[in-house]
């Protein structure tokens, strides 16, 4: 390692922080990418501090038990704003830990001794590394320049959390892939390594020597060698790597099984996953799979890996200061809150235990006007011609940023004669500061905005995607903030101000749609921040121009999102004379294909379905107009005929005709025998691990059976020879058909005959 000296005789080092961690007693590890390319191991002191609140005489008795106590570093008072709606700050008891890991022990002995009453502690949930960053001032990524000191680390930031022109270090990527040798019909942790195949770059490795304890060994002096920064896996954390430690351990090798910077072996402990609800859905989450020193990331336990790439984890990791790894696992409102927490620190703002700020009362009336959620207009089922699309850029972020809603800012003490108040309820924001969520919103709004703006400027082709993916990943933040300030944990959520968003949306919303048609257009569908207006004769200018306009007079940002040369509004599929606000496709004046609410937008959707509906809606959509659209109806049913007959002559792969469904809860939860909750029993029996919130991919082999063990099959489970459902997928086809094409008179029925027959009147009436 180069390093320039002072004269204090301090060490230098300069480069990106890569993962940090805590390690021996009372002390942080950080990896540090150095400028000169080489991976620094560095040790930091760090104490994290807890804070403790309650009567003067109390917290007096309190700090006098401390006195001599291993577990405490120091001891003191301090004075913190002890709630997001305090505008004094308060005497609180400032506790500095030895070492993070007693910091549980040692809250549930503070609880305690104030038995559960008497004592409020914060900052007390915080994680060790985001604590650690907060206090530091550093993020994940950030370039800085350190001096090493005997025991502490001194930063000196040389980048900026809000820059959009930061540079990431040369990052070394290596995938590792497993090949099992089953035994049984699926694989298990009892099956020998087959062979394993290594990736970085455009250089592959295969390691397939017939000893499996040469296999491994040899996995780990490749991976010394090559010393990846980011390892990828899919699958790692519930499967791939628990099974090399497996298999390590079968080989008497487990000492030697390496795969960390750290000179630590590998060991899996026998942690659960985890099942979660959110936003109507079952979710699972394997447990974490930790490498030190390197960043493991399983594409199939990283929702944000999967949407926005690297760029976008990393934009989100920088954003919000969460561990590169951390971040790869968390859910967005986790990420979210770190991003709040880093405001509440950096502001003297001390992070409840426990969310103690109750919703303000409401008559029946006030719940009846307020509580509403957004405004919708139904849409006018059917096609429409040249209609455009107006949009909200992040509507309900920006105006809880506009309009300072956060907890403690909404109906607080200090502003009773506040000129802000929430249409309809006439609640009172505060003016004389600015809220948590507020702060940390305007930080991504404005990076989002700059990310959009960048893309469409540069003309980089490699540019233009990682501007692309970054304000992706931002946007995540800005679609979950809402949705998490109304959530009952957020620590500076708040249930008042959730319901202020709404109306403050309404108003807005409403605004918009009535300036548009002042201007003649016509507002054909609505939905809470978005508008499909259609005016004769208008252009792009002119909708871009009433854009400007409605942009000026409300306040936040509205997109023209484009023109479409025609929409189709989807009736439901219950009641068929009732429009569905969020299912529809048309096809926009640059060619853009948009839909929602079909079958090519869901995930258990077989991909034949999926092909044939895609391959109907692209026929279509070489219309012009209404008129045309309807002369194409007979070639994409052609299209259909076309698939029909592929699946009849068994020319469809098998793999094409897989349905994958989520286990919405645990198997015995289950009162029918649905085709997802029978495909898990099978791989239960085979000793797979199944879990509320996993998917299951099965084949239909005769959904009708009484027998329900032979409806379907597991994907895992599959033979040759195994035979589809022919007619279940001939169904699954006409009603995706018929989805797309109700609105015209076609019915499943309609499709069936349609195909079947070379004449349809149907057809030749609408032509």
């Amino acid at each position: 390692m180069q390093s320039g000296n002072d004269p204090s005789g301090l060490e230098h080092v300069k480069g990106w922080i890569l993962d940090l961690y805590p390690s021996t007693l009372g002390q942080m590890t950080v990896w540090i990418i150095a400028k000169n390319h080489e991976r620094v191991r560095l040790v930091d002191e760090f104490k994290p501090k807890v804070y403790i609140s309650g009567k003067k005489e109390d917290l007096e008795e309190l700090s006098a038990r401390f006195y001599a106590n291993r577990l405490i570093a120091s001891c003191d008072f301090a004075f913190k704003y002890a709630n997001p709606a305090a505008t004094e700050k308060s005497k609180v008891l400032e506790v500095a830990l030895e070492d993070c890991r007693s910091l549980p022990f040692f809250v549930r002995r503070v609880l305690e001794a104030g038995e559960y009453l008497r004592y409020q502690l914060y900052n007390c949930d915080l994680k060790s590394t985001h604590s650690y960053l907060y206090d530091r001032e550093v993020f994940p990524l950030a370039f800085v320049e350190i001096e090493i000191g005997r025991h502490r680390l001194k930063y000196h930031l040389l980048d900026s959390v809000e820059s959009v022109h930061y540079k990431i270090p040369p990052l070394r990527t290596m995938r590792i892939h497993v090949d099992i040798a089953k035994k049984r019909r699926v694989a298990s942790f009892d099956d020998p390594i087959e062979r394993l195949v290594l990736s970085q770059g455009n250089k592959k490795i295969i390691i397939d020597s017939s000893c499996e304890k040469d296999k491994l060994l040899q996995l780990v002096s490749t991976v010394k060698k090559l010393d990846p920064d980011i390892l990828f896996t899919r699958g790692g954390d519930a499967h791939v790597l628990p099974y090399l430690a497996r298999r390590a351990s079968i080989n008497n090798v487990s000492d030697n099984f390496v795969l960390s910077r750290e000179n630590s072996p590998f060991i899996v402990k026998r942690i659960p996953g985890t099942t979660y609800f959110s936003y109507g859905r079952t979710y699972y989450r394997a447990p974490t799979r930790r490498l030190y020193g390197r960043i493991h990331i399983d594409e199939y336990n990283s929702f944000l890996q999967r949407d926005s790439g690297l760029d976008g984890l990393i934009e989100i990791a920088r954003t919000c200061r969460v561990p590169l790894h951390k971040a790869s696992r968390s859910s967005i409102g986790t990420s979210m809150s770190s991003l709040q927490f880093c405001q509440a620190v950096k502001d003297g703002v001390l992070i409840p235990r426990n969310k103690h700020m109750p919703e303000a009362f409401k008559s029946a009336y006030e719940l009846l006007v307020g509580d509403r959620g957004g405004f919708v207009y139904e849409p006018r089922m059917g096609i429409h011609d040249h209609v455009g699309e107006v949009d909200f850029s992040a509507m309900y972020p920006s105006l809880m940023a506009k309009y300072n809603i956060s907890a403690g800012t909404v109906l607080c003490n200090c502003c009773p004669d506040s000129k802000l108040r929430i249409p309809e309820l006439g609640f009172q924001i505060c003016e004389k500061r600015v809220g948590i969520v507020p702060k940390a919103l305007r930080l991504v709004i404005a990076k989002r905005l700059h990310y959009k703006k960048l893309k469409g400027e540069t003309k980089n082709r490699r540019l233009r995607e990682i501007y692309d993916r970054r304000q992706q990943a931002l946007k995540w933040i800005l679609v979950t903030c809402f949705g998490y300030l109304g959530y009952r944990n957020a620590k500076f959520g708040t249930v008042d101000g959730h319901i202020g968003v709404c109306a403050y949306g309404r108003e807005a919303f409403l605004q918009a749609a009535h300036i548009a048609e002042r201007r003649g257009f016509r507002v054909v569908h609505g939905i809470v921040d978005s508008l499909w207006l259609r005016k004769t004769g208008a252009t792009a200018q002119e909708y871009a121009r009433l854009c400007r306009e409605i942009s000026e007079e409300i306040g936040v940002p509205l997109n023209f999102e484009g023109l479409y040369k025609w929409i189709v509004f989807l009736p439901s599929r219950i009641h068929p004379n009732v429009a569905v606000l969020n299912r529809y496709y048309g096809v926009r004046e640059d060619g853009t294909i948009k839909v929602r609410g079909i079958e090519i937008r869901r995930r258990d959707t077989p991909k034949f379905v999926h092909d044939a509906q895609m391959s109907m809606i692209r026929t279509l959509a070489t219309a012009n107009d209404s008129k045309a659209f309807v002369t194409k109806i007979p070639h994409a049913l052609k299209i259909v005929k076309r698939y029909r007959r592929k699946l009849l002559e068994g020319q469809i792969l098998i793999w094409n005709l897989i349905v994958t469904k989520r286990l919405s809860k645990s198997i015995e939860s289950y009162k029918q025998r649905v085709s997802q909750a029978i495909a898990a029993e099978q791989l239960l029996k085979e000793g797979v691990e199944i879990a509320a919130g996993k998917s299951v991919r099965f084949l239909f082999t005769n959904a009708e059976n009484r027998r329900y063990e032979r409806r379907v099959r597991a994907e895992e489970l599959l033979e040759e020879g195994t035979n589809s459902d022919v007619k279940k997928y001939l169904r699954l086809l006409y009603s995706a058909t018929s989805n797309i094409l109700s609105p015209f008179g076609y019915s499943e029925k309609d499709i069936y005959d349609a195909v079947r027959n070379h004449r349809c009147k149907k057809i030749h009436a609408f032509c």
